[in-house]
């Protein structure tokens, strides 16, 4: 994998990650979701440590998969928060008629959070695809 694309898929880590961390720190009450996202946000965010360094080589031809399995996990939390299917620990949920949760009361989706993960799947792709490239770009 190429200086560039191996750059450019830290840069996305660093920032997918730190907002994964920021989001799940910013519930009033811990949830699964939360913890989740906080955990794989600090997992993402080594990985994009180590795609700076040289150990970048050990990851080898996984480092594309993996950025897709995070962005995958992202989603698929983003898709489940919008639903209502999980609680997303705002405390911001509200009730509406006869006790009925509002799909609307709770912002549980985030459009920033599944921004950045298409983003990191997209990078994931990128990486997959030049996965068997050399340093200097070279298949």
């Amino acid at each position: 994998m190429n200086r560039g694309t191996r750059h450019y898929a830290a840069a996305i880590a660093f920032i997918s990650g730190a907002y994964s961390v920021w989001s799940a720190s910013m519930a009033s009450r811990p949830t699964t979701s939360g913890w989740l996202m906080g955990v794989l946000g600090v997992v993402v965010i080594v990985h994009g440590g180590l795609l700076l360094t040289e150990g970048f080589g050990r990851l080898g031809r996984a480092s594309g998969p993996l950025m897709i399995v995070y962005a995958a996990v992202m989603l698929l939390n983003q898709a489940l928060l919008g639903t209502g299917m999980v609680d997303d620990g705002s405390g911001m949920g509200m009730t509406s008629g006869m006790g009925a949760q509002s799909p609307t009361a709770s912002m549980g989706w985030d459009a920033g959070m599944v921004a950045l993960a298409v983003l990191m799947l997209f990078s994931g792709a990128i990486m997959t695809r030049r996965g068997s490239m050399t340093e200097d770009g070279r298949q």
